[in-house]
């Protein structure tokens, strides 16, 4: 959790409030799992109590909360609840359960224990757990609080059995078209989580991806060569990507990473054939719709490029070894290269080509990199003589 997060909550506290983490928050936190890069918390403040202590407060038309903030490079949402209030509903059941911020304590008001105890123990055995969405779950259809939570359960506890298509398409109608923000965060939350695949899929039954993201909905319409592809269209393809992902330093998915896996091949269906091409173009065509796409959610702009930089140089990697230092100079000395090597890595695991060329492309790279440390040996690897030798500024 950031410190922003930190400090604003013990004030709230020293202050007399109560702050209880709520949502998936708290029952990540009860499992065990890794948090959102946001948190949800319950306060017995309002929000003019709010203003006094959150200099950057937003409010209201959250979508997801009643009032929100950036803050020590942490988001947060509150959600306010006077004392003595009832307990709000929650979009499901199993999200009901809050934890005390300061004492760490759960608490239980809608007696669903048994169920998330019974849903800790199938994830600790890796056990598909069967549960009455319908009775268990409580969906309110036409709330997109619901279809996010529902979508993100899903993605987050691979554990819980799939739910069946007619309860998906109860979600098919939302009240109004959430914000950019709700809809940020809805794609941050599934990107952080293991099994977005699950998420994306809910999402696309449910109506919603055509009737919000029509750019993600519109790669099932991209066919491609069974020879390459035995897993299907693109859509398919996409999905299998995630499997392949790998934990960064800090223990989570890479959200650059993985928004770049989810839009490589966005351009596919926008893309004409020629020759013997079937999507000409594709990765510039997909890196112009991947900006369209992430600048209507409002991201940051250095994250739209470098999600740019990934999508429109995804095809690159795989003729490394045969093209010459003069072209792929420049795309090799970014940063953002060896997060492009895992793009093409996921990108290749998830075809019929397996791994030799990734491994043959990588050497390429690898050499690279050796001899842009070697003062001796130019860039590709040539001596140099004793008066031509590199040298490097201090």
């Amino acid at each position: 959790m950031g410190t922003g997060n930190v400090s604003i909550a013990k004030t709230l506290e020293e202050n007399g409030y109560v702050v209880r983490l709520c949502s998936f928050n708290a029952l990540d936190s009860y499992l065990g799992f890794p948090s959102l890069p946001f948190t949800f918390l319950e306060t017995s403040a309002g929000i003019t109590d709010l203003a006094r202590f959150v200099d950057d407060l937003r409010f209201p038309g959250m979508d997801i909360a009643d009032g929100a903030s950036d803050t020590g490079g942490w988001r947060w949402y509150f959600r306010c609840r006077y004392e003595g209030e009832a307990a709000p509903n929650s979009s499901f059941n199993l999200l009901s359960l809050v934890q005390d911020y300061k004492t760490k304590r759960f608490y239980d008001a809608s007696g669903i224990y048994p169920l998330i105890r019974s849903l800790r123990k199938a994830l600790e055995k890796k056990e598909s757990f069967k549960i009455d969405w319908w009775e268990d779950l409580c969906p309110q259809a036409g709330c997109f609080q619901t279809l996010m939570d529902g979508a993100l359960v899903l993605a987050r506890y691979e554990a819980l059995e799939y739910p069946p298509k007619s309860y998906i398409k109860a979600f098919n109608q939302i009240n109004g078209k959430p914000g950019p923000e709700a809809l940020q965060t809805l794609l941050i939350a599934l990107m952080a989580s293991s099994r977005p695949d699950r998420g994306l899929e809910f999402l696309k039954t449910s109506g919603f991806l055509e009737n919000c993201w029509p750019e993600i909905a519109r790669l099932d319409e991209a066919d491609h060569a069974k020879e390459f592809h035995p897993e299907g269209n693109a859509w398919n393809h996409t999905l299998q990507t995630f499997s392949h992902r790998k934990y960064n330093a800090a223990g989570e998915y890479d959200l650059r990473l993985s928004l770049a896996l989810l839009l490589h091949d966005i351009g596919k269906p926008l893309a004409a054939g020629f020759g013997g091409r079937r999507f000409d173009g594709h990765a510039e065509i997909g890196a112009r719709a991947a900006a369209r796409f992430l600048e209507s959610m409002e991201f940051p702009s250095e994250l739209v490029n470098d999600v740019v930089y990934l999508v429109k140089n995804h095809m690159l990697p795989a003729a490394l070894a045969r093209l010459p230092l003069l072209k792929t100079e420049n795309i090799m000395s970014s940063p953002l290269f060896p997060s492009l090597m895992e793009l093409y890595r996921c990108d290749e695991s998830s075809s019929f080509k397996g791994l030799e060329g990734y491994y043959e492309n990588s050497a390429a790279y690898q050499a690279y990199l050796r001899n842009t440390k070697n003062p001796f040996r130019s860039i590709d690897g040539k001596k140099l003589s004793h008066q031509k030798h590199r040298s490097y500024p201090r």
